[in-house]
């Protein structure tokens, strides 16, 4: 049997759809992120995660510049296919441009948007 899978995938009307980074091992839901029809099959080809940068306009293959590589263990979409998760191992144990974990790390206190998870890495010494 050949599937289409691409097709099967509903673009929004710039080609785009909503991608959710969780850890594999522990569900912890690391980044939020766009791929287009070209980044998902790159990402399903060379099994690590490639996004497509709304603000760059490009292709970003995650960890190109920090090393800190998304290996996909397992590519899943929601009932309406409108959304994609990719299930992976995060290399190097930092998701965000921060240097943390997560890109979910502010939680609103008291009205207020506060940091609560710690910078692993200072980005001066992931970004040259």
């Amino acid at each position: 049997m050949t599937c289409k899978w691409l097709n099967d995938i509903k673009w929004d009307d710039q080609g785009l759809v909503p991608v959710i980074a969780q850890d594999a091992a522990t569900g912890a839901v690391l980044m939020f992120a766009w791929a287009n029809r070209e980044a998902l099959e790159k990402t399903a080809a060379i099994g690590q995660a490639v996004y497509w940068s709304r603000s760059r306009r490009k292709l970003w293959h995650k960890g190109e510049e920090s090393g800190h590589f998304q290996k996909v263990v397992e590519m899943r979409t929601d009932c309406d296919n409108d959304v994609v998760l990719l299930k992976i191992e995060q290399v190097g144990d930092i998701a965000c441009h921060t240097g943390r974990k997560s890109c979910f790390f502010q939680r609103l206190d008291e009205g207020c948007w506060t940091p609560v998870d710690p910078i692993v890495k200072d980005p001066k010494e992931i970004y040259k």
